[in-house]
């Protein structure tokens, strides 16, 4: 019993850490869009609830998609039927059809908000982040923190 007392703390711990880690870097990433992207305070009192919701759309979109074809490709893709594959493809294409709608919708409700060239940089500045990112796990993962 203490031992699943104890395994159960740690995990609760894991997923804290977890949790903690991604608002870090979310809230990394706020900052970083609104120094980058220059907004001013009426167009960011505009901006990040359009934003943000359609990151938290997102995040479900891929969440959901992840734990699907993992769940689905588990057993093996080589096992699969055809049948089964090409019913796996077609969930995958509504995913992405999914994205693209959102990212359609994104684009719509800024353009309401923010000019053209400032929603372009945001895509800049979205792709510069995600670099700056990538290269920063990869830095402390060479040095071992």
């Amino acid at each position: 019993m203490k031992k699943l007392i104890l395994i159960l703390f740690f995990i609760s711990c894991g997923m804290q850490a977890q949790h903690d880690k991604s608002e870090r870097i979310k809230a990394v990433k706020i900052a970083y869009i609104t120094e980058q992207l220059d907004l001013s305070s009426s167009e960011a009192e505009k901006f990040w609830p359009i934003y943000n919701a359609h990151e938290d759309e997102m995040h479900s979109l891929r969440k959901n998609e992840r734990a699907e074809m993992h769940q689905k490709t588990i057993e093996g893709i080589d096992e699969m039927t055809d049948a089964e594959a090409n019913q796996l493809l077609d969930q995958l294409l509504d995913y992405k059809t999914k994205e693209l709608t959102q990212d359609q919708e994104l684009l719509t409700n800024l353009r309401k908000v923010l000019a053209p060239q400032k929603i372009l940089k945001l895509k800049k500045i979205e792709k510069d982040f995600r670099k700056k990112l990538l290269e920063r796990y990869k830095h402390r993962k060479k040095s071992g923190n």
